[in-house]
């Protein structure tokens, strides 16, 4: 099917279909019932960028770039890029050791319940069998369809298969290659590099951050938008993923119409399927009403009305596979994900597979790490909602992305809160004590409500609880040192 059928094809489907290409159609759309429930999934980037392993998964964009250290770090390892370009790295890129189903045991030994590879990064290269683009790692590198495979394994195994689009960016991510003797300037290979588009605010790497601004000088072309249009539309068919992701610049004004379209035919698409499916997106791309909201590296200060998401990862220099990577440990994203469902929040985790397709044995420790929390604690995370107030103590976040990499300092006076079935589950966030007190559930008076039965989840047991106008005191008979969160699980009756 060329551009033109489809462009037929997405306006049928969305003219025959209950959703329409117009906010007023799409609004209210229901998040579905299970993403409420799962709240943690596990995010994949993986593709080309892999390979030179180097600085961060733009690289591709940057070896571009004169003065960049990617750039001389390609000319010492590779050669000037005139002569090895990006596409070079595509016969590296062999994914040898590449085992979908190992990658979904250990993803479900963390406990995660939604997987989300990255089906087309800013560099273009699909992750799956695509009929519209040639660059796709079932015909060139690997010559497998990750994608699919990947979804098949989930499928086996009982997690939710979910899909990101990064394309939008690719109108100009490579577009430093305008600036210099490459092959970003050969037609031969356009398609995959792109329009590449440099305008001339843009051939100044220090006004970069312009290109997020809803009204951006790069300004996407008509014939770029319909190229993302039915890019977008192919990967929902082909992919038939149950979340699908974006990335940054589809705010940009110019999309706004596109956007719509795209939703429309996914909803309708879903519906087809007889499938509960939902978008998500950042900065102010969407009505809240119609999808769900993203922070990248981030999270919010109190609790949503809405259910939100943060995407973060285990690395903390790339979301790809670098050589130097530095890593988070399994506390820290632990806490983290307590607090985010603690504010009505999901919790997508990212890991940067390795070029020969194996998972970094940092990224494995983490995962298994969190895992066996989860099977201890699961029960006051998965399919909870927020209590009256997400907690209590002096640490919370800063609003905004890009917040993360440092971990909080939790005491033992930091209380995260959930809810479920007549239980609340207060999470203290750093046990370093064998008594603690929840102010927050304090006696007020005769509107009081009143507690019965209160336990720690895992093989802590509880000597003696007293509630009075200071809040519910717990004492432990056998606290042991731990780093991560512990959960009581306390009754209302």
């Amino acid at each position: 099917m060329d551009r033109k059928e489809y462009l037929k094809l997405i306006d049928e489907t969305i003219s025959n279909g209950r959703y329409k290409a117009d906010w007023s159609s799409l609004a209210g759309h229901k998040i579905p019932e299970w993403y409420r429930k799962a709240k943690l999934g596990i995010f994949i980037h993986w593709g080309i960028y892999s390979v030179p392993a180097y600085a961060c998964e733009w690289y591709p964009r940057w070896m571009y770039c004169p003065g960049a250290r990617e750039y001389e770090f390609h000319k010492k390892n590779f050669g000037d890029p005139k002569d090895f370009g990006y596409k070079d790295f595509i016969p590296m890129f062999k994914a040898e050791k590449f085992d979908a189903d190992e990658w979904i045991a250990l993803f479900k030994k963390a406990g995660a319940k939604y997987i989300m590879p990255v089906c087309e990064h800013h560099d273009g290269f699909a992750m799956y069998g695509s009929d519209l683009n040639r660059w796709n790692a079932a015909e060139m590198g690997p010559k497998r369809d990750v994608v699919k495979e990947i979804h098949e394994s989930c499928d086996k195994n009982g997690l939710v298969f979910c899909g990101s689009s990064h394309r939008a960016e690719h109108f100009f991510f490579m577009n430093m290659g305008r600036t210099i003797d490459c092959d970003v300037n050969d037609e031969e290979y356009r398609d995959f590099y792109g329009p590449a588009y440099l305008c001339p605010e843009l051939s100044d790497t220090e006004v970069f951050h312009t290109l997020e601004d809803v009204f951006s000088p790069a300004k996407p072309t008509q014939d770029w938008l319909e190229d993302w249009l039915v890019h977008t539309c192919e990967l929902i068919d082909k992919c038939k993923p149950l979340i699908l992701y974006f990335d940054t610049w589809i705010q940009n004004a110019e999309f706004k119409p596109y956007l719509k379209k795209v939703c429309a035919y996914y909803y309708n698409r879903a519906e087809e399927w007889g499938e509960e499916v939902t978008i998500n997106y950042k900065h102010e791309a969407f009505p809240p009403d119609v999808a769900v909201f993203d922070v990248e590296r981030g999270a919010l200060t109190g609790v949503s009305p809405k259910p939100w998401q943060t995407d973060t990862a285990i690395g903390k220099k790339s979301w790809g596979y670098v050589t130097d990577n530095e890593f988070k440990p399994a506390r820290q994203i632990i806490c983290d994900l307590v607090d985010i469902v603690s504010k009505n929040g999901m919790l997508l985790i990212n890991v940067g597979p390795k070029p020969d397709g194996t998972i970094t044995d940092e990224e494995k420790s983490v995962l298994l790490e969190m895992g066996e929390w989860m099977d201890v604690n699961g029960e006051g995370i998965y399919d909870t909602v927020p209590w009256e107030v997400f907690g209590e103590g002096k640490v919370n976040n800063e609003a905004g992305s890009f917040m993360d990499n440092e971990e909080k300092q939790y005491t033992s006076e930091d209380f995260r809160f959930t809810y479920k079935n007549g239980y609340i589950y207060a999470f203290c966030m750093r046990p370093d004590s064998d008594t603690f007190v929840i102010k927050s559930l304090k006696l007020k008076g005769e509107r009081d409500i009143v507690l019965g039965s209160v336990e720690a989840l895992g093989d802590i047991k509880i000597a003696s609880t007293l509630r009075n106008e200071e809040g519910l005191k717990i004492t432990l008979e056998n606290m042991q040192q731990n780093d991560k969160p512990i959960c009581f699980k306390i009754e209302i009756v």
